[in-house]
């Protein structure tokens, strides 16, 4: 059998094969990407992107494709629930930062906004980057059989059009094949959780609902009418292009059947929460899927690896699967950078796990208890199984009524729809993330806490382990922000007004270690001027300090002012967060 030899086996070409290709790429690393379809995805899928992907996008410098071929995030703010869209509107809720309350949040936090991107849209475009940086992918190539020994890991690979098979030898695979992952299952990777909680259909459809869009533009519209037949008149619209092309999500029972997905029934489906006849509604395609809660023990099994899906499964509630599977990848992709050329030690790899398992758990079940913090939005309206019609517009309309009772349903409601915040403005969920492992140094100071809720609220801080704050900052006549002066592949070091014995420091030191360590010189009159003044707020760290950034914009050591030896204290912080050791940096 051919055997073929790379660094880096990637299996699967979904959101977190092909970030993981495209890095890699940039980074230098000989890898290869193998997919079992013909192409990138084609439908909708995933579509919320959060403003840490776009981070990385922004890194991969690829940032400006994807918003312009986005829905922008001015078009995704409301959250409707109505009984038709031709009907009644029931409650409105500002979300992904959109509302007046918390769009500075949002704008304070990040270079970037959120925006909406199908997945069948997005992918291409990482796809294109992926190979613009050298990168090699192979469609309709399936795997087989999937082993290791200490020193590599061989694939046996199938040619889906030809039936050819060949063994590929890899250094290290990653296995980024969804949630059906075939890498999960033969290396028997230990999962817990459950599977088929629910289940539910996707109509990809075609319909102008401009008129009644255009005036309330939103992401999701749930659209909820009473009755034994609440599953078949009700559903959620999902925008897939303002205001013309949609995805229909129904839930429904598998015990009680599954649904007709002929296009006359799916038709009527659509029709229904409609409201309006004289639409015309074109089907593009139908499919099924369930819900999951699923989380890998470990992302990491010897010389392979789990990212996106296969790791971790769940409900799309907080829009927050594509997210972390793109950050999956960003966090893998520097370490095997580093330790496939030489800088780093290969324990550096089982951060990892370590780091990315504990955010993995973390989205799994605030997906999850997001769709559970749905049902009380149901028991407001005062919908019950087995209601009829009558009844059930009936107790609707009394939320609507100008009585005790009605003001009492409304603050019901009221609070239903405010406790969907935990879904849509959980700010803190999608850019909070810290880490605690070995390619962190800790600095001995306690982890800050806020008084703001930290799902809702992201909370800015340079202690180790933390994203890095966004600020922006004039340099020359350009404004740029800390995430630009950072990452692209290696790790950076902020100093401050008084930081040249740091900086010479850093220069000695990237030749002893054999990296490229760049220093940014940030604060009021440097380099990187702080006019606004912002980072100096935000920085936690005195004009005589230091920050080492990592290649994904997390805050690997500080020194919050100038040390007795900073060529010491900064040799240190190299060596624990490489795993370097005299022997392998060659003293």
């Amino acid at each position: 059998m051919e055997t073929i030899t790379t660094d880096v086996l990637i299996i699967g070409a979904g959101p977190a094969g092909l970030t993981a290709a495209a890095l890699l790429a940039k980074y230098g690393v000989n890898a290869l990407t193998v997919s079992r379809y013909s192409g990138t995805a084609n439908s909708p899928r995933a579509h919320i992107t959060n403003q840490g992907s776009m981070e990385v996008f922004r890194d991969l410098g690829i940032e400006d494709r994807v918003r312009a071929a986005a829905v922008p995030n001015e078009y995704m703010g409301n959250n409707v629930w109505a009984t038709s869209f031709a009907g009644t509107e029931i409650a409105r809720l500002k979300s992904w930062g959109s509302g007046t309350f918390r769009l500075a949040d949002y704008t304070a936090a990040s270079p970037t906004e959120m925006c909406n991107i199908p997945q069948h849209v997005l992918e291409p475009i990482l796809l294109q980057a992926a190979r613009e940086n050298g990168a090699e992918l192979r469609f309709n190539t399936e795997a087989v059989e999937i082993s290791q020994t200490d020193d590599h890991v061989d694939a046996v690979v199938r040619e889906r059009t030809t039936g050819t098979e060949y063994r590929i030898r890899a250094k290290y695979l990653i296995g980024a094949d969804g949630g059906r992952s075939t890498v999960a299952e033969q290396l028997e990777f230990p999962m817990r959780g459950e599977m088929g909680l629910g289940a539910a259909m996707n109509i990809w459809l075609e319909a102008d609902l401009t008129k009644y869009t255009a005036h309330r533009p939103g992401t999701l519209y749930w659209m909820a009418q009473p009755g034994n037949d609440y599953w078949v008149g009700s559903g959620t619209w999902i925008c897939v292009k303002p205001w013309s092309e949609w995805v229909l999500l129904c839930m429904y029972d598998p015990a009680e059947g599954e649904p007709d997905t002929s296009e006359e029934a799916v038709i009527e489906r659509a029709r229904t929460t409609i409201g309006d006849d004289s639409i015309d509604i074109r089907i593009k395609a139908v499919s099924k899927w369930q819900i999951n809660h699923v989380i890998a023990d470990t992302f990491q099994q010897g010389r392979v690896f789990l990212a996106g899906d296969a790791a971790h499964r769940h409900p799309p509630a907080n829009g927050l699967g594509t997210n972390t599977s793109v950050q999956d990848a960003f966090n893998l992709a520097w370490k095997l950078s580093f330790v496939l050329h030489g800088w780093a030690g290969e324990q550096l790899l089982d951060t990892y796990t370590a780091e990315r398992q504990p955010v993995g758990e973390q989205v799994v079940d605030r997906a999850m208890q997001s769709v559970r913090d749905m049902l009380p939005v149901s028991q407001a309206l005062g919908f019950e199984p087995g209601q009829s019609s009558e009844d059930g517009w009936r107790t609707l309309e009394e939320i609507f009524a100008p009585t005790a009772r009605g003001e009492e349903r409304r603050r019901e409601l009221d609070a239903a729809v405010d406790l969907q915040n935990y879904q849509f403005n959980a700010h803190g969920v999608e850019l909070g993330q810290h880490y605690s492992s070995s390619a962190i140094v800790d600095d001995g100071t306690d982890y800050p806490t806020t008084t703001r809720d930290p799902e809702l609220y992201y909370h800015p801080t340079t202690h180790p382990g933390a994203r890095l704050p966004h600020a922006w900052l004039q340099h020359g006549t350009d404004e740029v922000s800390t995430m630009d002066i950072t990452g692209h592949g290696a790790l950076t070091l902020l100093v401050g007004e008084n930081g040249q014995d740091w900086q010479d420091a850093a220069e000695k030191l990237a030749d002893e270690f054999g990296i490229n360590l760049p220093v940014r010189r940030v604060g009021v009159g440097c380099s990187y001027d702080d006019v606004l003044r912002t980072w100096t707020g935000l920085r936690e760290i005195g004009s005589n300090g230091a920050l080492l950034v990592r290649p994904d914009h997390h805050v690997a050591w500080r020194a919050a002012d100038f040390t007795e030896v900073p060529l010491e204290s900064l040799r240190n912080a190299l060596a624990a967060v490489l795993h370097s050791s005299d022997t392998t940096r060659g003293k």
